[in-house]
């Protein structure tokens, strides 16, 4: 595992390691993520291996104008974006591989408010977000708190300092009413 300083990114480099499929750990506005271009078959599965997770994954949009060509949802949720929320949404046609989301019709959605967001927005594809742990396990805070056996399965760790917030609040937004699963 690579560990590159937020303020030390070299822009076109980490862009070209997310085209390309690189596992990352990478700081949001809330905790560390885990995350790869959501595109990528291979990395998902490798994704999936290392979390030890047989839930679907969420991804990072890469702007707005692409959540709303490829959900269904009401602009006043988008519009609380970037932030601290992962919405789930029903697609209007698959857009990620069946690994992602484990073959549903929904996926859950977000655009956290952290500058490192920017280069996912520049890559200009989804971008697997999920917290860097085991299932089950607390999520990190800090990059030296990322257990031994994520650190040998990762490419690149963006380390922005400790991170202070909990995980992202998780909105349900399939059916008329939203539904908060997670806060």
């Amino acid at each position: 595992m690579k560990i590159i300083e937020f303020n030390k990114i070299k822009e076109r480099e980490i862009i070209n390691h997310i085209r390309m499929g690189s596992i990352f750990i990478y700081p949001t506005d809330t905790i560390y993520g885990l995350g790869c271009n959501a595109l990528n078959e291979d990395s998902v599965k490798k994704i999936r291996e290392i979390k030890g997770s047989e839930k679907p994954f969420s991804i990072i949009a890469h702007d707005k104008y692409w959540i709303y060509k490829n959900f269904d949802v009401k602009k006043q949720y988008v519009q609380k974006l970037p932030g601290p929320f992962t919405f789930i949404l029903k697609q209007k046609k698959r857009i990620v591989p069946y690994d992602v989301n484990l073959g549903l019709d929904t996926l859950g959605v977000r655009i956290p408010n952290h500058p490192f967001i920017q280069l996912i927005q520049k890559a200009g594809v989804p971008f697997i977000s999920t917290s860097v742990n085991k299932t089950g396990k607390e999520p990190i805070t800090k990059i030296k708190k990322v257990p031994r056996t994520i650190q040998k399965s990762v490419d690149i760790a963006i380390d922005a300092g400790e991170l202070e917030e909990n995980p992202s609040i998780i909105i349900d937004l399939t059916n008329k009413i939203a539904r908060i699963i997670r806060v």
